[in-house]
């Protein structure tokens, strides 16, 4: 259920329906939008603002597929959707970056990302939007901000996170844990 419920919160976004558009022309074989493009979208529409991705630093591609460097794809989506901040990453070298083990897949990926509410993805599947999140939607269906299972003994980058972004001044009925001091 809470699959449809952000299914239908990102369709009902003309900003963010036309970016999955744009990756499902455009993008990595696979990929998905994942981060704050949908954490945002779903905590907005949660606390009855307006879905927007203008205020996005970067919409967040995430894939497997080897075919050409992220540059690559990166200005196949500039040439279809100049205006939106697109960042594309190869999930396979991110493991080695952040000090882990090599990730299996994009799940296995966005279960190392920083909060349980940001690990969660999308993409347009036949004209469907389709929701990947191997740590579930509790969190983000609830406004809940908890370190995720990588980050469990380090709090402190979620912490960070969510100072540094603001979260709390822009959604108020956020609820924090696990992010005490390390």
């Amino acid at each position: 259920m809470s699959a449809a419920r952000v299914a239908a919160i990102l369709g009902a976004s003309a900003p963010h329906r036309d970016a999955l558009q744009a990756l499902a022309l455009a993008g990595p074989r696979g990929a998905w939008i994942g981060a704050g493009f949908v954490r945002n979208a779903v905590w907005d529409a949660l606390s009855g603002r307006a879905p927007d991705t203008a205020a996005l630093a970067d919409i967040d591609v995430v894939h497997w597929d080897d075919a050409a460097p992220d540059t690559v794809f990166e200005a196949a989506l500039r040439a279809v959707r100049p205006g939106l901040p697109w960042s594309v990453t190869h999930q396979g070298g991110m493991a080695g970056a952040n000090g882990h083990a090599p990730y299996r897949d994009i799940a296995d990926a966005l279960v190392h990302w920083p909060e349980t509410a940001t690990a969660v993805a999308a993409r347009l599947v036949a004209g469907r939007v389709e929701v990947l999140a191997p740590l579930g939607l509790d969190d983000l269906m609830a406004l809940v901000v908890r370190p995720g299972p990588a980050h469990a003994a380090q709090p402190s980058v979620a912490r960070d996170r969510l100072q540094r972004k603001a979260w709390q001044r822009r959604w108020p009925a956020l609820r924090v844990f696990g992010l005490a001091g390390d």
